[in-house]
């Protein structure tokens, strides 16, 4: 793994956010999310009982179809590269300003979209990635998974940021990480569950998490490192990519490379999360026990992990 992880305060254990209602981005009013030490929680709500959120997914019959996604006709007003110059870089939510500060040095246009019909109204001028980065609003599973399929079918790729914590069972209720990564998790057909790779170095972090996803029906590989998902992606051929920030190669070649060259990256969403405090060794008895799981949180906004997500946007927006 690259450089040290990020190490800022974290929550007391006992405190952690308490669910957010989930609500449209679309609508006029947004529950506002909750307040942390670390960060606010993901406003992604708890499931129904009984409920995995809308079906079908992708595949036969589904709401999307990832093969032979017939291009949208040319729109005038959105002329394509390289005469859009910077090139346009679907956001949602409204990035904050240091981030917008940081995509725009790089040379990206963020451009706001809320809904499916905003990601098609916009693929006509072959924007780099649509890039969700929830630190200024609440998101939604099913706003989300509208969005994913829009951007898979336009054939744009998809990287969403995230941040774990560690909390109480019951504290962390309504911020499981499988509830936000299924919906975010396309599926060769209704007969297989999405294919995980996993990057994270820390095993008891990496065994939290793969339970929460199997719970939820996903298949899960886990690699310790970028270089071993590479050899790992061959055989697994994942439906969705979630990694420990800090361990992305910045100047070599990793997983990212590896899916571009397989035609994979236009349709493999990218999950990246910060886990500040949690790889205290201290506290790694407890997700092993299960007093404590994980939950999702605002990720780290100083100045390395920015550079960072801005460099890896590079790496996903490079045809």
């Amino acid at each position: 793994a690259e450089g040290d992880r990020e190490r800022t305060p974290q929550p007391e254990q006992e405190q952690a956010p308490r669910a957010a209602a989930a609500a449209s981005p679309a609508a006029p009013q947004r529950p506002p999310l909750l307040d942390a030490q670390e960060g606010r929680a993901f406003a992604i709500g708890a499931p129904d009982e009984g409920s995995e959120g809308p079906e079908p997914l992708d595949g036969p019959n589904g709401a999307v179809e990832v093969m032979n996604a017939p291009r949208r006709p040319m729109d005038d007003e959105l002329p394509p590269e390289p005469l859009d110059n910077p090139r346009r870089l679907l956001v949602w939510p409204a990035p904050d300003p240091s981030t917008e500060a940081a995509l725009t040095e790089r040379g990206y246009r963020p451009v706001l979209v809320h809904s499916r019909e905003e990601v098609d109204a916009q693929t006509a001028a072959y924007p780099a990635a649509l890039f969700v980065d929830p630190l200024t609003g609440p998101i939604t599973r099913t706003a989300l998974q509208s969005l994913r399929e829009a951007a898979v079918a336009a054939e744009v790729p998809v990287l969403v940021t995230a941040g774990l914590g560690q909390a109480t069972r019951d504290a962390a209720y309504g911020a499981d990480p499988a509830v936000l990564l299924k919906a975010l998790a396309p599926r060769d057909s209704e007969m297989h569950p999405p294919r995980v790779l996993l990057i994270e170095e820390h095993a008891p972090v990496a065994e939290a998490l793969t339970a929460t996803l199997e719970q939820r029906g996903m298949q899960v590989a886990r690699a310790a490192t970028d270089a071993e998902a590479v050899s790992l992606a061959t055989q697994l051929r994942p439906n969705l990519v979630v990694m420990d920030l800090m361990q992305v190669r910045r100047r070599r070649a990793g997983i990212v490379d590896w899916l571009r060259g397989n035609g994979l990256l236009k349709r493999t969403p990218l999950v990246v999360y910060t886990s500040a405090g949690i790889v205290d060794p201290t506290q790694f008895s407890r997700l092993a026990s299960g007093e404590t799981v994980l939950f999702l949180a605002e990720r780290s906004t100083s100045a390395e992990v920015q550079g960072r997500i801005v460099d890896l946007l590079s790496k996903v927006g490079t045809d």
